[in-house]
């Protein structure tokens, strides 16, 4: 009997490991099913843009699997059951359960805005394709109007950031606000906030600072001082969460929902469950958590695949690097930071902004496009050989020896 290893997710994370651990294990001892709500790879980070109404590329998830062996199941994961160690799935079909013997956990995360009322019913927000793209067609009828739009973004993180100013600079006839909490760009450094204030100045971007948002209305919403901003398109980027899946199926996670991990992504309650990327809680090299992220997604996703494939062949796992770089931000096509960071996750002085960063950016992007699209690059002539095979009878695992020697 195979080992069966079922990949939750084919996000920035789920797609690399399950494209990484066809490479590297031989299809003769393994079989690998990923389990993704959506037949397309979804380029998240560059959401902002599809929604200011630019084309981007969404690789069928069939075309990047065809001839790994890897088997795509289409289907929305309902529940996970880590004691049976079955997950349950819905689909066109009617859904059903897939039994797994290693199960890597990479569903990643969604809006944060539920908790505010009127949030889910009247904002928009770019955290999947099918809610950036409701927002690109509602900014397209307010490009329609003589008298053009009001749009409100709410939240000023990097996706905050990147969508004020990507919609400000695509669409110049809309009159785009953002609304921070608290500083607009606490956590980078003293030139890297004047620069981002400058390019919100160029593209004529209205800045709020210190407004906190208390709910959200069709044309409006509504702050904590008692101001009211009137809006035609809200969109709501204040934080991410993960959703409750794994806390209802009992596995160990943290207080919004992550799942507790050890140094190699391995669940500390039920250890044939990995996680990667936002799903997981993870603390980094500099002792302290990861943040969500696609760099995170990265650092995750290494490490799980060497911990699986260590595990299941019988070599030393190898602890990869789970380091924070910095941030790198967009501010239109044209203009961009790069933010590096310390050992404590504080702002080095020196940044580079404008055409530079841009292009670098747009590099990463690419870049994590094509290695996603990409998964047999690189295939190793001979793939390993696993020391362990379940037991189809008792569901433990067994060492499977072939001539008296355990197989390498």
């Amino acid at each position: 009997m195979k080992h069966r290893i079922v990949v939750l997710g084919a996000g920035y994370a789920g797609a690399y490991v399950a494209g990484t651990l066809a490479r590297r294990l031989a299809p003769a001892d393994t079989e690998i099913t990923v389990v993704n709500a959506v037949p397309d790879f979804v380029q998240r980070m560059r959401l902002h843009q599809l929604a200011s109404g630019q084309d981007i590329e969404a690789p069928k998830l069939a075309d990047v699997f065809a001839g790994t062996g890897i088997r795509l199941r289409l289907a929305r994961v309902t529940a996970v059951d880590p004691e049976r160690q079955v997950v349950a799935v819905a689909d066109t079909d009617g859904g059903g359960e897939l039994g797994y013997d290693t199960l890597v956990y990479a569903l990643g995360s969604h809006g944060a805005g539920r908790a505010v009322p009127g949030a889910a019913e009247h904002a928009f927000d770019i955290a999947a394709r099918p809610s950036a793209l409701r927002l690109r067609e509602r900014l397209d009828s307010l490009d329609r109007r003589d008298e053009g739009g009001r749009v409100l973004v709410v939240g000023d993180g990097l996706t905050g950031i990147e969508t004020a100013t990507e919609i400000a600079e695509s669409r110049p006839g809309l009159s785009v606000t953002l609304v921070a909490c608290g500083e607009l760009g606490a956590r980078l450094s003293a030139g890297a906030r004047s620069h981002l204030r400058q390019a919100c100045d160029r593209l004529g971007v209205t800045v709020l600072e210190h407004t906190r948002v208390e709910a959200v209305e069709a044309t409006r919403v509504l702050c904590a001082d008692g101001t009211a901003l009137e809006s035609d398109a809200t969109v709501w980027t204040a934080g991410f969460a993960v959703d409750p899946i794994a806390a209802a199926g009992g596995l160990e996670v943290t207080e919004n929902g992550q799942i507790v991990v050890d140094r190699t992504m391995r669940s500390v309650s039920h250890p044939n469950v990995y996680a990667a990327g936002d799903s997981a809680y993870a603390i980094g090299d500099n002792g302290r958590p990861l943040p969500m992220s696609c760099a995170s997604a990265g650092y995750t996703g290494r490490q799980a695949t060497e911990a699986i494939v260590g595990l299941l062949t019988g070599r030393k796992i190898a602890h990869t690097k789970l380091a924070y770089p910095g941030n790198h931000i967009s501010l239109g096509r044209r203009d961009g930071i790069l933010q590096m960071v310390d050992d404590e996750a504080r702002a080095k002085p020196k940044y580079v902004g404008g055409w530079k960063a841009a292009r670098v950016k747009a590099g990463i992007l690419k870049m994590s496009l094509w290695a996603t699209s990409h998964p047999t690059f690189g295939v190793p002539k001979r793939k390993h050989r696993l020391v362990a095979a379940p037991d189809a009878t008792a569901g433990k695992v067994v060492a499977r020896r072939e001539g008296g020697r355990v197989a390498a």
